[in-house]
This record gives structure tokens, sequence and C-alpha cells, in this order.
């Protein structure tokens, strides 16, 4: 037979372990906001749960509320744990507000009215509340994708509160599913839970595997210095550009942009300042772009803009908007301010380019060695028409200025 006082003790010894768990991952990735609630939960269920075995030895009702409670916190913060692992607010009043009602009626229907269905349903209520509030975020995240962990996180939610309801039924009809009653229908359901909570656990740590999977994988394809997109994420995202208009016939356009005298701000000023001069330049282009456009630093001082859906001229346009908002910046420099200065070149897909996102690029190089062989601090567009009187050397490409 289950002994009821047993699987709580092995309840105990679980959580304690899952605590420590979470206390590791927290101890690995001290930012990771949700493994705080998620450990806090570990214990303190396994707070509650030992402390619910207190009552085994002594006659008082006090060690059975104090349980309950902690049972109550428990999943209060678990749920707490979702919602802050997708980055949303948590209604700290709705959450007080639901333990504070729970524990309230347990104790009416302790002390003033005894009934003990009532007794449970409330106890339900607290439990299951907490729960279901946070079920949405698992099985319909903000972002839109269902991990593996959120997924068999919200079935065990749904089954621990199907568990509940018929645990509150049985009691509402007669039967006995109180808290440490002896009977083996009591037994099972305490060993259901356990089971249940502890896949609860392990479906959390798989979402906190994916996350930072993810984060890493998001690392790959970002510049250390400047957080925007590396050479890596711009080929990429180049060669589904291109793949893109191929099917389409739908144009995009190629920013290739390059700090003027970089290496000169570098030996002057230190190669701190010159990484400040990087970062600094990319909020200034970011707050030129459009949603959808990708900046990214290829190497040194060179950057690249991906502008989806945009012609030549309206490459052009936009190229012109960060030259703009560069020479303004410079020129309101003063003392110790290092001006930034730049060049770029404009291309644009076209038939002729294919999937083959280093011609578009090498077409961008050529009109950026245009503006820099005009004075730098330009702009020029590559003009893949040939010129009106044949010139015996040179490419059949021309390079014009941007007006």
């Amino acid at each position: 037979m289950l002994n009821v006082p047993t699987l709580w003790t092995v309840f105990v010894f679980n959580f304690l372990a899952l605590g420590l768990i979470w206390a590791y991952v927290i101890r690995s990735y001290p930012k990771f906001e949700a493994a705080r609630f998620w450990m806090a939960s570990a214990f303190v269920g396994a707070s509650g749960a030992l402390t619910g075995l207190i009552r085994l030895f002594v006659t008082s009702p006090l060690p059975l509320l104090i349980a309950g409670a902690g049972v109550i916190a428990a999943t209060s913060l678990a749920a707490i744990g979702i919602h802050r692992f997708y980055d949303r607010p948590v209604s700290w009043r709705l959450m007080l507000a639901s333990a504070a009602l729970s524990l309230g009626g347990i104790m009416f229907f302790k002390f003033v009215f005894d009934h003990m269905p009532l007794r449970m349903l409330c106890y339900t209520i607290g439990q299951a509340l907490p729960l279901l509030l946070s079920l949405p975020l698992l099985l319909s995240p903000p972002e839109g994708r269902v991990s593996p962990g959120a997924r068999l996180s919200g079935v065990v939610i749904i089954t621990m509160i199907a568990i509940f309801v018929a645990r509150t039924l049985g009691n509402l009809l007669g039967g006995d599913f109180s808290s440490f009653a002896g009977s083996q229908s009591h037994a099972v359901m305490v060993l259901a839970l356990l089971f249940l909570s502890m896949t609860l656990n392990f479906g959390f740590l798989l979402m906190a595997m994916d996350r930072l999977r993810n984060e890493v994988a998001d690392l790959a394809l970002l510049d250390d210095l400047t957080g925007v997109a590396n050479r890596r994420h711009l080929l990429q995202r180049l060669a589904e550009e291109c793949a893109r208009s191929e099917r389409s016939g739908e144009p995009f356009s190629l920013l290739v942009i390059d700090i003027d005298g970089f290496k000169t701000i570098n030996d002057t000023h230190g190669h701190a300042a010159g990484d400040a001069c990087l970062q600094h330049f990319t909020l200034m282009a970011q707050t030129r772009l459009r949603p959808g456009d990708m900046l990214a630093r290829t190497g040194g001082d060179e950057f690249c803009v991906v502008l989806p859906s945009s012609s030549l001229r309206e490459g052009a346009m936009i190229a012109g908007r960060v030259l703009e908002v560069c020479r303004k910046d410079a020129a309101g420099c003063t003392g110790t301010d290092i001006p930034i200065a730049i060049s770029i070149g404009v291309a644009e897909w076209d038939r002729g380019i294919g999937q083959f996102a280093d011609r578009l690029i090498a077409h961008a190089d050529h009109a950026l060695y245009a503006a820099k062989k005009n004075g730098k601090n330009d702009l020029a567009v590559y003009d893949p028409a040939p010129p009106l009187s044949p010139e015996p050397a040179g490419p059949v490409e021309a390079t014009r200025k941007f007006a």
C-alpha cells in the first residue's frame, strides 16, 4: 500500500534537489530572472510539504495551514517565473489577492464553519488559478513559436488542473481527498502530483535550455562591439534577398559604408576611442534606417546595409540620410569630440547578379571606391550602363556620383 507521509517525504527531497538545480542555473546565468522564481518555487514547496509533515506528530491544525500556504505560494512563484520568462509583467495584486482569498477561505472553513469539501475547494483555487493564468503564455507565446519545453509544461499544467478539479469534485461528492488523509485515493493523487510537479520543472529546464541555445545562436550572428549583424549574418540575409528577388523580380539595394580616416583616429586617439566611434556611428545610422533594413559590420571600419524592396534611387536617398546625420554630428563636435566622416557606395540587385551576393557586394564596393576618389565624405551609386564613348581601358561598368 502507498504511504502518504512517505510520499510527502519524497516530495520534500525531490523539490529540494530541484531547488539546488535551479540555484546552480542562477549561479551560471545570473541574468536569467525566471530561474530565480522557479528556484524559490521549489524551495517554498519543499518547505511547505516539510511543515505539513509535522501534522503527523502534533494535533494543532497550524502546520497544515502553513503547508497549504507554502504550496499555494509555490504554484504562484512558478507562474510568475513563466511570466518573467516571456518578459511579461506580473500582476502582483492579482497573485496576492488570489493567495489571500484562498487562504482566507481555508481558515474560514476550518475555524468558523468547518467544512472540508469547501476548504479543499479554496485550496484548489489557490493552486490552480496562477497556473491557469500562465497557460496562454506557454501554448501561445508572444514570439509565436512554442518550444518543446513550453508545450510539455502546458500539457502538465492542464493535467494538474484536471486532477485538482477531480479532487474537488470528489470531496464535494463525499470522498476523502483531504491532505494527509489515509485513503489510497489520496495517496495515488499525491503520487501523480509529485510526478507532474517534477515533470513541470523538467519542462521549465527545457525552456531554459532552448532560450540559452537561441541566445548563443544570436551571438554567433552579431558583432561583439556594436551589437549589429556580423558578416556571417549579412551573407545569410543577402542570400535570402537574392533568392527572393530572383523569384519575384523585385529589386533590393545594398549600401557599403566605410568610415573615412579611421586608422588615423586609432593612431591619434587610441583604439578605445576608435571603438567608441564605431558604436556612435552605429547608433546614428540606425536612426535613419527603416524597420526591416539590416545594418551589419563586416570588419574593421566597414559596414553594410541591406535595404529590402528598394530601388537604386531609394537606396541612394537612404544613404543620403545616413550621410547627412553624420555630417551634422561632425559639425557639432567640439573640444575632445571626434568627428566622423563616411563614404557610401550604393548598388542595386539585378538579374545579372542572380543569387551571387558577392557580385552585388563588388558593385557596391566599386561605387564606394568612386565616392572616396571624389574626395570622401560622400556617396556614389553603381551604374551598370556603359559610357557613351567607349574607353579602351577600364571596366565596362561605370560609377556616377549621386547628386
